[in-house]
């Protein structure tokens, strides 16, 4: 499987989730205030589905740069320190999926050898909690491509999004097209 199958796979069923929940909360307001009546359901439902799409959000936000850091000491040290501290930066996140994805494993054997169902679907709580442990590997698959991409010197750490140097570019691009 190549990457960009892998992307686009990433992408489209983020996609697919939103518009699930959407469709799901669409339907439920219609019917709780048009018919007043509804389905239990649809809440839990709706639930998982924003966790998973998170959970999916998150490694997605790794490999497009939409996060949000603070970043104002690296970007002033040589390109060198810089590696390194993304280096570090990204071992730690990785340590923090290892550590996570324990616990969401350790949890995910619970509920599934004590065989839990949801609330108000019949589906096993382990499968609608099996998030946890996927995104957790998701993120670490994101991050190992990283560190790769930082040992290799082709990136110097997190590519994050920058606000105000967008903003200030936007105000430069209104001023062009005002004079």
């Amino acid at each position: 499987m190549n990457a960009k199958f892998f992307n686009k796979l990433e992408e489209n069923i983020i996609a697919l989730l939103l518009v699930s929940m959407t469709l799901l909360v669409f339907v439920e307001v219609i019917l709780r205030f048009g018919f007043h009546t509804g389905f239990m359901w649809i809440e839990e439902l709706t639930l998982h589905i924003s966790a998973w799409m998170v959970l999916f959000g998150v490694s997605y936000g790794v490999r497009v740069g939409a996060h949000i850091g603070v970043d104002a000491l690296v970007k002033n040290v040589s390109l060198p320190l810089q590696r390194i501290f993304g280096i570090i930066a990204v071992s730690l996140s990785m340590l923090y999926c290892a550590l996570i994805g324990y616990g969401a494993w350790v949890y995910l054997d619970k509920i599934h050898s004590i065989g839990i169902e949801l609330e108000d679907l019949p589906v096993p709580k382990w499968i609608a909690h099996s998030i946890l442990l996927f995104g957790m590997i998701l993120l670490a698959f994101r991050l190992g491509t990283l560190l790769l991409q930082i040992i290799r010197g082709e990136a110097t750490g997190f590519e994050m999004a920058d606000e105000a140097k967008k903003a200030l570019e936007d105000i430069k691009a209104d001023k062009g097209l005002r004079t």
